[in-house]
């Protein structure tokens, strides 16, 4: 199989790239989308109402639109073939599909339950607690599928391990995703709305992942040069996507915002504490199971990062531009870069350590 080999080389080549600009900085661009979604809200409001309304079937068709050009490149580089190595590594994806779907959105629910609905409930706004709680179960239900690269690549992550995990949860996500928040919105008595669940998982996962599937088959059939050529062309829409979607966001949330600032820090330590808790649960599991420290860190990474676009797209079709639900996931797209920094520096630091404890090191 040359052309399989040719494009896992190529993956391997990729994971070892440096980190872009729009990546080392993405916080920076949504600090800079909160101002100008903001300001462009407050002198422009009619405009944003119109956007606002331009729905099909409850879907905001500007929306729409945006998700899918910011998922479909990200889908494009993910090689289902990649899920033939996953005997490879069994332990590794165990502790993988383990984190990140037994332990991750329940964990989540049951964090936003203690410190959204109870301890920092006298300082939210009492009309948005449950939408807070389910933007913060949509994160938690969605690993992360195109970052995880970076954080991998940052750590020295086994390439191929990294494309492999994140191959299996992208085909367990068009599954799980929607009974996994359906049953934890079911028990925090927040309302299921089932028909836009449904639609959301078709249109911002099913959809996108057909696809992208097919436009790979199609470059990879042309040649190699032709698909790197593409990614490299590609590459940038998702991210300026996500931003032209922030911006909207915030010009429908900025004043809300600006009226409470607190929300956001608020909405931060529970997404926080998750983030170190998951990271830590895998990277300790790989370790007392033997695997190598290549394996265990973009294990602990999916786990501990987001598939922020999925979630913001799926808050804004399940309960609108202007809902909590909404803001929280933004929370977790603002602190993504610096936080996941902060992992890969410990997992990092902590190699020494790491093989000390691990027979297979």
């Amino acid at each position: 199989m040359p052309a399989a080999n040719g494009v896992q080389s190529r993956e391997r080549q990729q994971t070892n790239a440096p980190m872009n600009t729009f990546e080392r900085y993405l916080t920076l661009w949504v600090f800079a989308c909160i101002v100008v979604g903001t300001a462009a809200g407050h002198y422009f409001p009619d405009l944003f109402q119109a956007i606002g309304r331009m729905e099909l079937a409850k879907v905001n068709l500007a929306v729409g639109v945006l998700i899918w050009v910011m998922i479909i490149p990200m889908l494009v580089k993910v090689d289902f073939g990649a899920l033939s190595e996953v005997r490879q590594h069994v332990r590794g994806i165990g502790v993988t599909l383990f984190v990140n779907w037994f332990v991750k959105p329940f964990s989540m629910a049951l964090l936003a339950w203690i410190f959204i609905r109870h301890l920092f409930a006298p300082w939210l706004p009492a009309d948005q607690i449950d939408s807070y709680i389910a933007g913060l179960i949509l994160l938690a239900a969605a690993p992360c599928t195109a970052m995880v690269f970076v954080w991998s690549r940052l750590t020295n992550g086994d390439p191929m391990f990294t494309l492999t995990q994140v191959a299996l949860n992208d085909a367990i996500m068009v599954i799980a995703f929607a009974p996994i928040v359906g049953l934890l919105l079911g028990i925090a008595a927040i309302t299921v709305p089932w028909a836009t669940l449904i639609t959301s998982v078709v249109l911002y996962i099913v959809i996108p992942v057909i696809l992208a599937q097919l436009w790979r088959r199609s470059l990879l059939r042309r040649g190699q040069a032709t698909f790197d050529a593409a990614m490299a062309k590609i590459g940038p829409w998702s991210v300026m996507a996500l931003l032209v979607t922030l911006v909207l966001l915030f010009a429908f949330q900025g004043k809300a915002i600006l009226q409470q600032p607190l929300v956001i820090a608020l909405l931060a330590v529970p997404i926080l504490i998750q983030v170190f808790f998951n990271s830590s649960l895998a990277y300790v599991l790989n370790r007392a199971l033997g695997e190598q420290h290549s394996i265990a860190c973009p294990s602990a990474l999916i786990g501990a990062s987001n598939f922020f676009e999925l979630a913001v797209a799926a808050a804004i079709s399940l309960f609108g531009f202007e809902s909590g639900a909404a803001l929280a996931t933004v929370v977790g797209v603002l602190i993504e870069v610096p936080v996941m920094l902060l992992v890969v520096k410990i997992v990092n630091s902590s190699k020494g350590w790491y093989e000390r404890g691990s027979s297979a090191a």
